[in-house]
């Protein structure tokens, strides 16, 4: 499918947001604009733009086959190039990932840590256990996601879940801050083995030449040696070494 190249027309800035991010209209939908002249420069992502990023994320969504980010793609708009994604109006009823009074676990939630709340109230952050959210921690761990908070997770009417805000990903050192731990140390599935696999051989292939455009070198092969550990060792992984597990704020 094409890409929309029609005339984006601004609506409104979306607040709060880090770096210039932008809700407009085009070809009669709704998309989220983040041009790269908005973009803050990171000290630890010096390599490429958070709009590269953003897209490269986009496809490696696309190669499991999960549609775990909204279809994204790099366009003109009124502050330049830079991202647009199509903007998804999530379920206000459902929520994947929360606060609870501390300890107070539901069925069906994992806890993934303790802590006090804007009000100095006990908490514990906690993520539902649906195949739709472990799809979303699956993918996280191939594009090495360093920002992957609460606020990040749309859910969606009939129980589907979608991931945005994927600037800080592909790095090639290890960088994976997530909410989504609750599955930490838990064998891949069948399903999830299968499209693992379908993500390391687009890699190899077509794939791979297109997140050239958006990525380095090293930063692809990282991704495909992340797919190949992920399937040796058959298991989602855990926190490890000193990088901060958590991104913060969480939401």
């Amino acid at each position: 499918m094409a890409d929309p190249t029609g005339h984006l027309e601004l609506r409104g800035r979306i607040m709060p947001a880090s770096n210039a991010t932008f809700l407009g209209e085009l070809d009669g939908r709704e998309v989220v604009y983040k041009p790269i002249a908005g973009e803050r420069p990171l000290w630890d992502f010096p390599e490429g733009t958070l709009a590269g990023r953003e897209v490269a994320a986009f496809l490696v969504s696309d190669a499991t086959g999960w549609d775990v980010v909204p279809r994204t793609w790099c366009g003109e708009g009124p502050h330049g190039p830079g991202m647009l994604q199509e903007w998804e109006d999530v379920d206000a009823e459902q929520e994947a990932v929360t606060l609870v009074r501390a300890g107070r676990v539901p069925d069906g939630w994992f806890a993934v840590f303790d802590g006090v709340d804007d009000r100095d109230r006990d908490v514990t952050l906690v993520h539902e256990n649906t195949p739709a959210l472990r799809r979303m921690a699956v993918f996280d761990v191939l594009v090495n996601n360093a920002d992957r908070k609460g606020g990040h997770v749309l859910a969606m009417p009939g129980g589907h879940r979608y991931g945005v805000d994927h600037g800080v990903t592909f790095h090639h050192e290890p960088k994976l801050r997530t909410v989504l731990w609750g599955w930490a140390g838990s064998p891949l599935t069948d399903e999830e083995r299968a499209a693992v696999a379908a993500v390391l051989d687009a890699v190899r292939g077509e794939l791979g030449d297109r997140l050239g455009e958006h990525l380095t070198d090293l930063e692809i092969r990282a991704l495909e040696q992340r797919a190949e550990r992920l399937l040796a060792r058959g298991e989602l992984p855990g926190p490890y070494g000193g990088w901060p597990p958590i991104p913060w704020p969480p939401f």
